[in-house]
């Protein structure tokens, strides 16, 4: 592992806990301006390491991560390394939604694990060879902002059961990260699916189109339901525990090759079907500016419109 340093050698092949308010006093402007380095020694001081805070997974597994990551997109953009990280960071981290919401989690490998990936993936080139990070957040900051938590949480937003390829196309759109998984539209599996299915197909490809897309989708939902309009079937617990468990029996996973997630259920091939269908009449109302009204029936009786001008 790759820090200023540790307390004990366990520690230092542990992932802990850094509380919120240590991780914000650590980020001084001169921090964040890149010229001063993040505190990493002293912070492990104040990580929690106690049996239960958070599992007892190795540190060392994800500093691999971010350094294959910025090997691998030294002489590219920063950005291009999310649809490569954001699946292997999931398989490696394993962890539930529940642990995932622990923000103490994300601080300590973003501020005690791996600081310069921070540094690598959102600094801004200076003069003096410095990289600038201008938001906080990307070390402490809400889910969809800090830089390993937003990564993760699209991992388990967007991989469909063990398979990750939706998520490596769905990272790999930064519109997709920044606006709709920050939508509630992203947490109904086949709406998720439906998205990544149109960037597929290139029916939607420019950031306008899908933040078109994510606007006009979001305001459907505020008139139709869309667990009715495409129903999805609850995730296997036992399943997801069962591949948690397996962690020891885990591989590196810095290669070519996508590893597998969870096998807790794959979603409804229906009803990403009729999402599609959904989106893309969506897609020609609000984007392309068809005056067309888009209307998806159901044999149960569900009919659900919404016209171009309510967008």
């Amino acid at each position: 592992m790759r820090t200023a340093g540790s307390e004990t050698p366990q520690e230092e092949e542990m992932i802990g806990r850094l509380p919120v308010s240590v991780a914000v006093k650590a980020l001084t402007a001169g921090v964040l301006a890149g010229y001063e380095p993040v505190p990493a020694r002293r912070l492990l001081k104040s990580a929690d390491f106690s049996e239960g805070a958070v599992p007892k997974r190795q540190a060392k597994s994800i500093r691999l991560l971010c350094d294959e990551a910025m090997r691998r997109f030294h002489d590219k953009s920063p950005t291009a390394s999310d649809a490569w990280l954001a699946p292997r960071l999931h398989y490696t981290l394993r962890i539930t939604r529940a642990e995932a919401a622990d923000a103490g989690l994300w601080n300590f490998l973003a501020m005690c694990v791996a600081p310069d990936f921070v540094r690598w993936r959102w600094g801004r080139p200076k003069e003096d060879d410095r990289r600038a990070v201008g938001q906080a957040a990307r070390y402490a900051g809400p889910w969809h902002s800090q830089c390993f938590s937003r990564l993760w949480w699209a991992a388990e937003l967007f991989r469909d059961g063990p398979d990750y390829r939706p998520v490596e196309i769905a990272c790999g759109n930064q519109d997709v990260l920044n606006t709709v998984l920050r939508q509630e539209l992203a947490l109904h599996r086949p709406a998720a699916q439906a998205v990544v299915r149109l960037l597929k197909d290139r029916v939607i490809a420019t950031g306008r189109e899908v933040n078109k897309l994510a606007q006009a989708a979001y305001a459907a939902s505020a008139t139709m339901i869309y667990e009715v309009l495409a129903p999805d079937e609850l995730q296997e617990a036992d399943e997801l525990q069962d591949w948690i468990d397996a962690i020891g029996d885990a591989v590196e996973a810095p290669d070519d090759r996508l590893p597998s997630g969870p096998d807790d259920g794959r979603v409804d091939e229906c009803s990403i079907t009729t999402l599609v269908e959904w989106f893309e009449r969506l897609a020609a109302a609000a984007v392309r500016g068809e005056a067309e009204e888009p209307v998806v029936s159901r044999a149960e009786g569900v009919s659900l419109a919404k016209t171009a001008s309510g967008f």
